[in-house]
């Protein structure tokens, strides 16, 4: 049975091969105009800084330079029932010194079509392993009236031991306010 987590909650990964599914509903009448919600990933090392420009994975690069980390796809209308992107992660191929994922969502153009996360609901993102068994969910409570960007969650390696963080935080920046933190 999946351990349903809280803002802040962390737990062990006891899989080295698992998916992380992303999901969300938009209010599409909110704005007149479709919105396209992207995923994208961010591999860092200690320093908290991306390892190197094609460790952030998205729509554009969709494999890390290990292969750790497979994006499956850009959704570019979230229509449908369960997960609307999905990452496909390999502990075992990860670099050694990777230490930090940092899971985030952005609406594309979200400033021009005038969209927030206040008009997405049913966010959440989960960790299912190879054999199609949900481990974790985390689901997005909060109401981000203002920002365009959001970190799902992190997936973080401490003392040796993988962890997945539920973590629930907004930016009004879009993509560039992570970009900005992490490069």
């Amino acid at each position: 049975m999946a351990i349903n987590l809280q803002k802040g909650q962390r737990e062990v990964i006891s899989a080295p091969k698992f998916t992380i599914g992303l999901g969300w509903d938009t209010n599409t009448s909110a704005t007149g105009a479709d919105f396209d919600l992207d995923a994208s990933v961010f591999i860092l090392g200690d320093n908290q800084k991306l390892l190197s420009d094609s460790h952030f994975v998205f729509y554009n690069n969709l494999t890390s330079p290990s292969g750790g980390v497979v994006h499956t796809g850009d959704n570019l209308t979230g229509d449908g029932d369960g997960d609307d992107e999905q990452v496909n992660v390999d502990l075992s191929k990860m670099e050694s010194n990777a230490t930090d994922i940092r899971i985030v969502i952005t609406i594309h153009d979200a400033e021009v079509r005038k969209q927030n996360f206040g008009q997405v609901r049913n966010s959440f993102v989960r960790i299912v392993d190879e054999s199609g068994t949900e481990l974790l969910m985390y689901e997005l409570e909060e109401d981000f009236s203002i920002e365009t960007a959001v970190e799902f969650g992190r997936i973080y390696k401490k003392n040796g031991v993988w962890k997945f963080e539920a973590v629930g935080t907004g930016m009004k920046g879009g993509l560039q306010d992570f970009l900005n933190r992490y490069q």
